[in-house]
């Protein structure tokens, strides 16, 4: 079996395959899952035994899952943080590949963070990319939608180092030249031609429906990482993230009661109240 991908040629790593599993099979149901059947869920998927313990480390470390013991198993639920993580990541994967309906405004966003809080601006721009911003000239970052950045601004304290407008185009200013300025749109394009080329055809069918399932939830997060979901009118004709979004959701609607059989039969679990 091939590497579980990021789209992009990069590995997908233990951690996500775990949350990929605890998000279609944990959230929401308020239990624990076995250290032992998560590891040989993930054993299924080539991940060995020590990977899966060191994940499950950092995981913990990072305040994603809380250990509960019973006995001499060790069970793992998730932190109120993994479920904010898990929920978002949801609504990520039920969201459309492409917003139809833009209505030609933008967001812009200008800041300007001392040298002395360097932390903060990296923390920012992090949190930026992941709203949905793309950097287009030194300190103003845009985005397509009328996007509330106070919560990410005063989080970090910097509000006073900001300021944000709505806006449209003008003049020679085209809207498509500036999203393919601000996006890498062609490695955008490029994950999703991965992820359509590696799950066409039954690729994983050698794989049971539980361990295809948490593969492909994982690929699909790490690929629609990388797109800020643009409106269609700033994409390329033929944008290959609405093509590739189809087979994930029917393969997704194929696999999700038989891998929930498999879950209910492999994972043991405890209440989490």
């Amino acid at each position: 079996m091939d590497a579980p991908d990021d789209g992009n040629g990069h590995v997908a790593r233990p951690e996500t395959l775990l949350l990929a599993l605890f998000g279609d099979q944990v959230l929401g149901r308020d239990v624990a899952v076995s250290t032992g059947s998560l590891i040989a869920v993930l054993n299924r998927l080539g991940i060995g035994e020590h990977a899966t313990r060191a994940a499950v480390a950092r995981m913990v470390r990072r305040d994603l899952l809380r250990s509960i013991r019973r006995g001499r198993e060790v069970f793992l639920g998730l932190t109120p943080r993994a479920v904010e993580v898990l929920r978002d990541g949801q609504h990520r994967l039920e969201a459309d590949a492409v917003d139809r309906d833009w209505d030609g405004r933008w967001t812009l966003l200008a800041f300007s963070v001392p040298e002395t809080r360097r932390a903060d601006r990296h923390a920012l721009r992090t949190r930026l990319g992941w709203e949905g911003f793309a950097p287009l000239r030194s300190g103003v970052w845009v985005s397509p939608w009328d996007t509330d950045v106070s919560p990410a601004l005063a989080a970090l304290d910097l509000l006073d180092y900001a300021e944000v407008f709505r806006a449209e185009a003008a003049l020679w200013s085209d809207p498509a030249r500036i999203a393919r300025e601000a996006w890498d749109l062609p490695t955008i394009a490029e994950g999703y031609r991965r992820f359509l080329h590696r799950w066409s055809d039954h690729a994983f069918r050698d794989l049971d429906e539980l361990s295809q399932r948490t593969l492909l939830t994982a690929e699909w997060l790490l690929v629609i990482r990388q797109d800020p979901r643009l409106p269609l009118a700033l994409l390329p004709p033929e944008w290959p993230g609405v093509r590739t979004q189809e087979l994930f959701h029917t393969l997704q609607s194929q696999l999700v009661g038989p891998a929930d059989e498999l879950a209910a039969a492999w994972l043991t679990t405890i209440t989490d109240a």
